[in-house]
């Protein structure tokens, strides 16, 4: 385990608390470039784009914003922003094309105001809302609203659009594809390709579990009558969700656990992976790389882990697994099981990681940090060279020119002592000859075999 040290960052400016899931990151306005979307429990929606330290949109009065999320929740081929609070209030937004507010802020002024936006569109669902996912779950090729809640209950829920739906005025509303009640607390939900293609649909579960929910409804008959079966439990609804243990033996069986899936791999051996692979950590520290049917790796770490992201850290196409802990540790674990560690100094209430464009106009990996102190510290750029631990002979003999100038020196790559000798002559100079008269290198004389004077 090697660690790192981040310095790009932009503190920015908001006050208020946050739900562990009441950030994320994505392309809100639809340009091309990521956003940051928080929501806090007072009911404020504030979204971020470039370095500019203050919103530069946000709305209010929506309730104890629990969750928010981005994604084509219309199905409409483009991105909305997605609200919800604890209260049950859904709120979805339509953001215009953002500028960023640091390039077009007058010299004067410090602090731009952000611009106020109202929901498009604003529906109440069941309350005591936790986490959301905007996926296909199903394979149909439209994207469904997914509800996790404190009752152990998952809701997915679909849009159903109106004569005249646009973007700008949605037409229609949400309705209920399906209700799954599962053991334990929902901490995260999440998708995960099977090998036929097909999504997953996953839950984590506490004692570092999870479960798989079957999404086997019928089509064109959704369930819009919210209380109808609120008050009962359907065998089906237990029957649909097969729950998973990772490990036979369980030291705690209460832990809080998060999960992450579909982590892209890139090409693998010349053979692109089919089935994406997925991440669970637990409150105790105990971070697992799961593939389709087998245990890949297993890191136990001193801290307590409460969130968890993967992110290509890289820019080689497989993506990294980054958990953060409650103290700002954050560890991030490649496919090799090779481990990064960053500390961020301060303790943590919120996390998320992603592209972000924060500057230079383009996206970028970085690392969100949401601290107990009313404070959101965006590391941007937070790209590595490797993962793995390497020395400077390594490094050097990675390089074609390293290896042409060796051939010019007629010089075996290969024979690392001569090799190390050069590379020591060129960093510290030749080695030199001691000065003359310094005793400190002049060989003791021998002991005379002539007698004395005293021995005469």
């Amino acid at each position: 385990m090697r660690t790192v040290s981040f310095v790009e960052r932009v503190a920015l400016e908001f006050s208020g608390n946050l739900f562990p899931h009441a950030m994320c990151l994505g392309d809100a306005d639809n340009d091309g470039l990521n956003e940051l979307v928080v929501g806090d429990t007072s009911g404020r929606l504030s979204v971020y784009k470039g370095d500019g330290r203050s919103p530069c949109l946000s709305s209010s009065s929506l309730g104890m914003i629990t969750c928010v999320g981005i994604g084509d929740v219309f199905n409409q081929g483009k991105n909305f922003v997605v609200s919800v609070s604890g209260e049950g209030l859904c709120h979805v937004f339509f953001l215009p094309w953002l500028s960023n507010p640091a390039q077009d802020a007058p010299a004067a002024e410090e602090t731009p105001q952000p611009t106020a936006i109202r929901p498009t569109l604003q529906q109440h669902i069941p309350a005591n809302t936790k986490v959301l996912l905007i996926s296909d779950i199903d394979g149909d090729g439209r994207c469904e609203l997914v509800v996790g809640y404190t009752d152990r209950v998952v809701r997915a829920l679909r849009w159903e659009a109106g004569a005249g739906d646009c973007p700008e005025n949605p037409v229609g509303h949400f309705v209920q594809l399906k209700k799954w009640l599962l053991e334990g607390q929902v901490d995260s939900l999440s998708t995960n390709p099977r090998v036929d293609g097909s999504p997953e649909l996953m839950v984590s579960q506490p004692g570092c579990g999870y479960a798989t929910l079957l999404c086997n409804w019928e089509p064109g008959h959704p369930n819009s009558n919210w209380e109808s079966e609120a008050s009962s439990v359907s065998e089906a609804q237990m029957r649909d969700v097969i729950p998973h243990q990772t490990s036979a033996r369980i030291q705690n069986k209460n832990v809080s656990t998060h999960l992450i899936a579909n982590i892209r791999q890139g090409d693998m051996q010349g053979e692109a992976v089919k089935s994406g692979l997925f991440a669970l950590c637990t409150l105790d520290g105990t971070l697992k790389l799961m593939g389709p049917d087998s245990l890949l790796w297993s890191v136990q770490v001193d801290h307590q882990l409460f969130a968890l992201a993967k992110l290509d850290v890289t820019s080689d196409g497989s993506e990294e697994v980054v958990a953060c802990a409650w103290d700002g540790q954050t560890y991030i674990i490649d496919r090799r099981r090779n481990v990064v560690r960053f500390h961020f100094d301060e303790n943590v209430c919120t996390f998320c990681a992603g592209m972000y464009a924060c500057k230079g106009g383009q996206n970028s990996p970085c690392l969100v940090y949401a601290t107990f102190n009313h404070h959101i510290y965006v590391y941007w750029n937070v790209g590595l060279q490797r993962m793995e631990s390497s020395d400077l002979l390594t490094t050097l003999r990675s390089r074609p020119a390293f290896g042409e100038q060796l051939a010019r020196l007629c010089l075996d790559p290969e024979d690392t002592a001569r090799v190390r000798e050069l590379v020591t002559e060129l960093l510290y100079g030749p080695a030199r000859a001691p000065p003359l008269g310094d005793k400190s290198d002049v060989p003791a004389s021998a002991p005379s075999s002539q007698p004395s004077e005293r021995d005469a």
